[in-house]
């Protein structure tokens, strides 16, 4: 299995390359060269696996330069019952809301309670394999711009990790304070952590830019040093979470919820596009999709595009409850455009040249027929998202985050809209003690305690829903971490926390 540059086909690497690099030099995303297939049979063979074998052999398919028994090690350390509470470390909850079930893929149990645990608690392990094998013994630099919970999961996940270092930066203003206390308390000696001036956006500009910047390659290059990526952009963190829309469809299956060959449909919140392009890799490996809801909040930068075709980033940004969405910039979109115009890389790099050049470009008509066939885009505004909170736990006692009742709410409406009775699965991306204040001002039960963690104590006090351990213990940590730094710094601080930077 080889993997082609989004911009440059010709770019042809090997997935150890691709992991331990993260973005082509062209500034394209790695994608594989094509999409291995799920047989009938070994679909149905996965009905009694367990959730690891299930990864090994999805895993098994595209790193086809690791031998079995390197994958196997990379999943058996990742999805431990330790770290995840289970041996099932993506359950799903089903639910009555409005008339409709719905089944929650609850992809929060792990150690810094969001769905990105699920690919960075395994990314390390592949990148430290893919290192010994092109790295020629250089330390990685792993440099990553979050939104809110990609930050935690990879500070986490790379935690004292050999020969790698790790860099964080994100929007001082646009994450929730759990999110903050969680990345600026955050343990090891190779970590460092810096909010900067800005959006999300303005951060994952930026670190595109130190990324593929000539002169810093260089200078990480004197010191034995080389860039790699946890965001969603490096394969390695894209590919385990195909595994778990797999999974999700043989629990559907052994739960009775579809009969085995059945469609569903998956709902997704998203704003960078990562995680709902997973499902639509795991459709191309053959698992039986009807369509694909994509679910945004205020900033519905991707509804728009979805049903016009057009993707115009010039436009407000909103500060929102849900900020691991607050995006404008989808950096994965890119890998579907690829796919959609038949893997063309000279098409999709001129839709790219758009978007930094004039931050709008509108996709060939054969595009937009092709992904209004499968996705369906809809977004949740502030009130429809608290509403949704507040209707969830009154109709079900069950809590969901922010980000999980934007899916909900979206999905509600793509049922109201169309009749679509499709079994669903929605991704519910992490835990309500999270964003614990905007839970709470849903839920309406009087005035709002003045601290995270008195607010995190109240919810539990009127839902009784646990609080998870890894949140509870943040409680009194001192924060190790509070620099703050302008946009156009980013460089400068990136070299200095590598001490090698005046």
């Amino acid at each position: 299995m080889f993997y082609h540059s989004t911009q440059d086909k010709n770019k042809t690497v090997e997935s150890a390359q691709a992991i331990a690099q993260g973005i082509s030099q062209d500034g394209g995303l790695f994608v594989p060269e094509s999409f291995p297939q799920l047989s009938e049979e070994e679909l149905r063979a996965m009905l009694s696996m367990s959730y690891r074998e299930r990864a090994k052999l999805v895993i098994g398919k595209y790193l086809t330069d690791f031998t079995a028994e390197e994958i196997a090690d990379c999943v058996d350390s990742a999805y431990t019952t330790e770290k995840f509470g289970s041996e099932n470390p993506a359950p799903i909850a089903s639910v009555d809301y409005n008339g409709a079930e719905l089944n929650l893929l609850e992809l929060w149990h792990g150690p810094t309670c969001a769905f990105k645990d699920m690919a960075l608690q395994i990314l390390p392990h592949f990148l430290t394999k893919s290192l010994k094998k092109v790295g020629g013994g250089r330390e990685a630099v792993i440099l990553v711009a979050t939104s809110g919970d990609t930050g935690k999961a990879a500070l986490e996940g790379f935690k004292d990790v050999d020969h790698t270092k790790i860099i964080v930066f994100y929007p001082v203003d646009g994450v929730s304070a759990m999110q903050k206390h969680q990345m600026n308390t955050q343990e090891g000696g190779n970590v460092y952590v810096c909010a900067i001036r800005g959006n999300f956006d303005d951060a994952q500009t930026a670190v595109k830019r130190i990324f593929t910047d000539k002169e810093t390659q260089d200078i990480l290059a004197e010191h034995n040093m080389m860039f790699s990526s946890a965001n969603s952009i490096n394969w390695g963190r894209l590919l385990p979470q195909i595994v778990y829309y797999i999974s999700a469809y043989c629990d559907m299956v052994n739960l009775g919820k579809v009969a085995f060959g059945e469609k569903i449909n998956i709902t997704v919140p998203t704003g960078n596009f990562g995680n709902i392009l997973a499902a639509y890799y795991a459709y191309e490996m053959g698992l039986p999709v009807n369509r694909f809801i994509c679910a945004s909040n205020s900033n519905n930068v991707l509804t728009d595009f979805i049903r016009t075709g057009v993707y115009d980033k010039n436009r407000d940004f909103y500060t929102t409850v849900s900020p691991s969405m607050d995006i404008l910039v989808s950096s994965n979109l890119e890998r579907l455009l690829y796919a959609m115009s038949g893997n063309n890389d000279v098409e999709t790099k001129s839709y790219m040249d758009a978007l930094k050049t004039k931050g709008v470009y509108e996709v060939s008509d054969t595009i937009k027929e092709k992904i209004a066939a499968l996705f369906w885009g809809g977004y949740a505004d502030e009130d429809a998202t608290k509403a949704t909170i507040h209707g969830l736990f009154e109709q079900q006692h069950y809590l969901s985050d922010t980000h999980t009742a934007v899916a909900v709410a979206v999905c509600d409406d793509y049922i109201r809209e169309t009749g679509d009775k499709t079994p669903v699965v929605i991704a519910s991306t992490a835990s309500p003690y999270k964003f614990s204040k905007a839970v709470l001002g849903a839920l309406d039960r009087g005035d709002l305690p003045e601290t995270e963690f008195d607010m995190v104590e109240q919810l539990h006090e009127i839902t009784g829903a646990p609080v998870p351990a890894p949140l509870a213990s943040l409680r009194g940590k001192t924060a190790r971490f509070g620099d703050v730094t302008d946009k156009d710094a980013m460089q400068g601080v990136v070299l200095r926390a590598l001490g090698i930077g005046e």
